[in-house]
């Protein structure tokens, strides 16, 4: 028997399978897949995002809730609209959405994010393991002064709690980012310049590695999870083929996943998928340096490892992983209009689909919601920035429930 069984080990899993070790805990990593970082975390937008944690949820999207769910915005679809699971969710998410808790919500996962920053540069300190990471900075491109304007009143929020960021004009932007020039009636930006990249697939594989050789981790691939048996002093992982696994503690970290994981075991979360797609190619003639957020169009561009990747699309409750062809196409066709000459557009071999497991108010949850259970689940679209941070939230909260 270990002392905790992580479940899920894409990266926010491997993550939380390292703050356990490294405080000299027993651990057993299991997943389904092959491999670690094989879902949600494996071609995702690769930024490390850790002063951009602005809500999903505002006064300002609601008011274009009813064009998007018309269809307005080629990058946004709608699955499932009378999903009873759906309805409650969207409504959390509008109480959600309200200036007062929006800020509340941006402020949180700020607060994560620089947990998460720290907790990153300890570890490539102990352990310098490769994986495409660069502090790039980041910056949010703003083509209409309105939504410019709004944006710096949340910069000047975060400002007072720890953010490193500014607003730039459009010219301020191209003397750092020249590549910027090719963006189209660009007003300015929210520069970050302590952001990062990272490859978080590379990551997972690299850090696992560590796990083995350096703290006696014990992975487990190939075992899709199906239930948990509680007892007084331990808990046993059930999985496929008669497989199990016996711990103190098990800690959820399956993705979207857990929602059904956790409701076997009488447990409640407010998860929805959030579909994404992305894409990886040359770099092109233009490629920028520093990491690009379209806001209008609602992409990402990173430069990782010498290719350029792109990411984007919302599909809020999509299920399906495979690829649509149009889906893709409309990410290129965006791209290619936004920043022509940031990739090798023909060049394109295919592209990669991922669920982003998305609470209403955009904040992980992370919690003991009972004896020997703790949840790391809800990271949305910035999973593979608060992986670290959400992991030292969970072994301090096993810790200091006084088990060992």
């Amino acid at each position: 028997m270990v002392d905790v069984v992580v479940a899920g080990a894409g990266v926010v899993g491997v993550a939380t399978a390292y703050a356990m070790a490294r405080r000299g805990l027993s651990v057993a990593l299991v997943d389904r897949n092959r491999g670690p970082a094989l879902g949600a975390s494996y071609a995702n937008g690769a930024q490390l995002s850790y002063a951009y944690s602005d809500a999903l949820g505002s006064p300002s999207l609601i008011k274009k809730l009813p064009s998007l769910a018309m269809g307005a915005d080629p990058l946004f679809h709608l699955k499932g609209a009378l999903d009873p699971g759906l309805i409650d969710w969207g409504l959390r998410f509008l109480a959600a959405s309200t200036t007062a808790a929006h800020n509340a919500s941006t402020l949180a996962t700020l607060k994560l994010g620089l947990e998460s920053q720290r907790a990153m540069h300890a570890l490539l300190e102990r352990h310098p393991i490769a994986f495409a990471h660069a502090v790039a900075g980041k910056m949010h491109l703003y083509f209409d002064p309105e939504s410019l304007a709004s944006a710096a009143k949340t910069v000047a929020l975060k400002r007072r709690h720890g953010a490193v960021q500014q607003v730039l004009t459009a010219a301020e932007a191209i003397v750092i980012e020249p590549a910027l020039g090719a963006a189209k009636g660009l007003v300015g930006v929210v520069y970050s310049p302590e952001d990062e990249v990272g490859d978080p697939h590379r990551f997972s594989e690299q850090l696992i590695e560590v796990l083995r050789r350096d703290y006696g981790v014990r992975t487990l691939f190939n075992v899709d999870v199906q239930d948990a048996e509680f007892a007084a002093d331990a808990v046993t992982l059930v999985g496929t083929a008669g497989a199990r696994v016996t711990g103190r503690t098990l800690v959820v970290a399956l993705g979207i996943e857990a929602k059904g994981f956790l409701a076997r075991q009488g447990v409640r979360v407010p998860l929805l998928p959030m579909k994404g797609y992305s894409f990886t190619a040359s770099a092109g003639p233009r490629a920028p340096r520093v990491s690009i957020t379209d806001t209008a169009r609602k992409l990402v561009f990173c430069q990782l490892g010498g290719k350029i990747r792109v990411a984007g699309v919302a599909e809020l409750g999509s299920r399906d992983l495979r690829v649509d062809p149009q889906r893709l196409a409309a990410l290129v066709a965006t791209a290619r209009e936004s920043l022509p000459g940031a990739a090798d557009y023909s060049g394109i071999a295919g592209g990669w689909a991922g669920l982003r497991p998305m609470t209403p108010s955009s904040v992980p949850i992370i919690a003991r919601p009972r004896e020997r259970l703790i949840v790391n689940v809800g990271h949305g679209m910035l999973g593979w920035t608060l992986a670290m941070g959400s992991a030292e939230r969970a072994a301090d909260l096993l810790l200091g429930a006084g088990q060992f």
